[in-house]
């Protein structure tokens, strides 16, 4: 297998946070967040690099993703560089104690242009698909979502993550009849320049050994606008 190739450097302008223990960036559209066994070009490893060459390290650099986003999502990507880190951030995660805001342009205008939606979700064959919650094996869905503008036939919506399931966002949203622009997986009825158009904009977590709020944010200039 071809062994790839990464520019720390050109990672700079991507980093949100970093220290001795975290380190957030911000993931491009159609990269993989880790490499799964595909051996391509994926920010974990893009990520790794960057800490060695900043710290000057000679050997082996643990960095792991506390959570993916999808290949085609843009935004905030947390990594621990602590084994003590990450096993914090994954109890933080897994108990629903941090709290994610993500970014995505619809089809259509939601009515109402502001609620909430919970759903049972069950997956298969790399699909999510909603269910009643009485579903055998099916698992909670709850998001909040308002409406922050609109254009023409389509809106931007602000979306409060409770439970971060797969593919959560882009079923739920395409259950109600507005799939995120670009995602024909889940009925969009067109191909988005943004990939799809979903953005991991915030992350508020505790910092795993000072305990303190730590909210991370993409920038607004770099965070996702309209499509056209």
């Amino acid at each position: 297998m071809k062994q790839m190739h990464y520019n720390a450097a050109e990672l700079d302008p991507l980093i949100l946070f970093a220290d001795n223990h975290l380190l957030a960036v911000n993931k491009p559209a159609a990269l993989l967040t880790q490499d799964s066994g595909t051996g391509r070009k994926n920010l974990e490893d893009w990520s790794r690099e960057w800490v060695r060459v900043d710290k000057q390290k000679s050997g082996n650099v643990f960095l792991h993703a506390v959570h993916r986003i999808d290949k085609d999502v843009s935004g905030i990507v947390l990594f621990a560089r602590t084994s003590k880190a990450l096993a914090r951030l994954n109890k933080e995660i897994r108990t629903h104690a941090c709290k994610k805001i993500y970014h995505a342009w619809v089809q259509g205008v939601p009515n109402p242009t502001t609620a909430e939606l919970h759903h049972g979700l069950i997956h298969q064959n790399h699909r999510a698909q909603i269910c009643s919650l009485q579903t055998p094996d099916a698992q909670e869905a709850r998001l909040h979502y308002k409406t922050l503008q609109t254009k023409e036939k389509r809106a931007l919506l602000e979306i409060d993550l409770e439970t971060g399931r797969y593919h959560q966002i882009r079923a739920q949203l395409a259950f109600i009849g507005h799939p995120i622009l670009g995602d024909i997986k889940y009925g969009a009825n067109a191909r988005s320049q943004l990939g799809i158009a979903l953005q991991h904009v915030q992350l508020q977590i505790n910092h795993p050994t000072l305990q303190k709020p730590l909210k991370i944010t993409v920038p607004k200039s770099n965070q996702i606008g309209d499509e056209s």
